[in-house]
């Protein structure tokens, strides 16, 4: 049984519970709070019984107590709220869906202490926000690169965040890509599927290894191919792993148009555009496409809250069309 008094959540247990784990016990009775941020109030001594204060989570349980969990009152985040537009697809009480346009960071970080999604978010929210891990922000579920346009998921409460992380765990969100790639894409249709670590040389970067990293699913489909030269691609995501799609289509000599981390050369471009023979108008405005050409074009998912079913598909960014319809000239 579950219940609230002044400000605390009491769950009483019985013998089915002995031997279980504090913090899976907790989850299981409190759906609205992520395992994370449960552990986090363990470790913060905000949960006990009548005799004792637990502090870990993996506390084995008696059988026979009244858990008390007090969950704090959000408190500010740090980042300021800021005016600045977005793309709304989807809006109600527990989420929403943005339609990330490019050179837009998502969050507050180095460089970027302002101008960022989030920052964005917190202006747009403001009071509709009933806390993060115990913090009035937005919870950012997935992320997309700085130069990455396409739909995203953010939850506003502690219940749709770990209703929409556990979809990704489990690999329910339905998340597709549309990729401008060098060369052709030979088998047309193929799975990746090659983990991916940190760069030992370079800190900043992802690569493909053949021993440990995690695994990283990336299904491509071949959409259209431009003079031989430059193909459309479609890629569904199994995993989301940091630049797994730039990581992937570079491994397979197929880097993305654009991407200054993982290829292709200018020098390479620019061959390829002689090749196929555009003009040199035409070849200009392709050179001059100055981010990776990644675009997420498809997002489904199941309401962590209402449980319907939602899908949505975002137009491709001016820029990207731009450069599509120079390709097809």
């Amino acid at each position: 049984m579950t219940y609230s008094k002044a400000g605390e959540l009491l769950i009483a247990c019985d013998e089915t519970h002995a031997g279980e784990r504090l913090d899976k016990m907790l989850a299981s009775r409190l759906p609205e709070l992520s395992r994370a941020r449960l552990q986090d109030l363990i470790a913060q001594g905000e949960v006990r019984t009548d005799k004792k204060i637990l502090t870990k989570a993996s506390y084995r349980l008696e059988g026979h107590e009244v858990i008390s969990v007090n969950v704090p009152e959000p408190v500010d985040d740090t980042p300021e709220p800021e005016d600045i537009p977005l793309d709304i697809v989807y809006e109600d009480e527990h989420l929403l869906v943005i339609n990330k346009q490019a050179n837009f960071v998502v969050h507050p970080a180095g460089g970027h202490r302002s101008g960022t999604l989030v920052n964005a978010l917190l202006h747009h929210c403001a009071d509709s926000l009933s806390g993060i891990g115990g913090v009035k922000r937005p919870g950012i579920v997935h992320r997309l690169d700085q130069d990455t346009t396409g739909l995203m998921i953010v939850a506003k409460t502690d219940e749709a965040h770990a209703g929409l992380s556990e979809q990704l765990a489990e690999k329910s969100v339905y998340r597709v890509y549309h990729a401008l790639v060098l060369g052709q894409m030979i088998p047309p249709v193929g799975r990746i599927d090659k983990a991916i670590d940190r760069d030992r040389g370079n800190r900043l970067k992802q690569t493909v290894v053949r021993k440990g990293g995690r695994e990283s699913v990336t299904n491509y489909k071949l959409i259209e191919t431009f003079r031989d030269e430059i193909s459309l691609v479609e890629c569904k995501l199994e995993t989301g792993r940091t630049h797994q799609i730039r990581v992937h289509m570079a491994d397979r000599k197929n880097p993305v148009l654009g991407d200054a981390t993982y290829g292709p050369q200018p020098t390479a471009i620019a061959a390829a555009l002689r090749r196929g023979g555009w003009s040199e108008e035409g070849a200009a405005r392709v050179m001059a496409f100055d981010r990776q050409a990644l675009h997420a074009k498809k997002l489904g998912f199941i309401h962590p809250v209402t449980n319907e079913e939602h899908l949505f598909e975002a137009d491709y960014p001016d820029d990207f069309a731009q450069i599509l319809e120079t390709l097809n000239i």
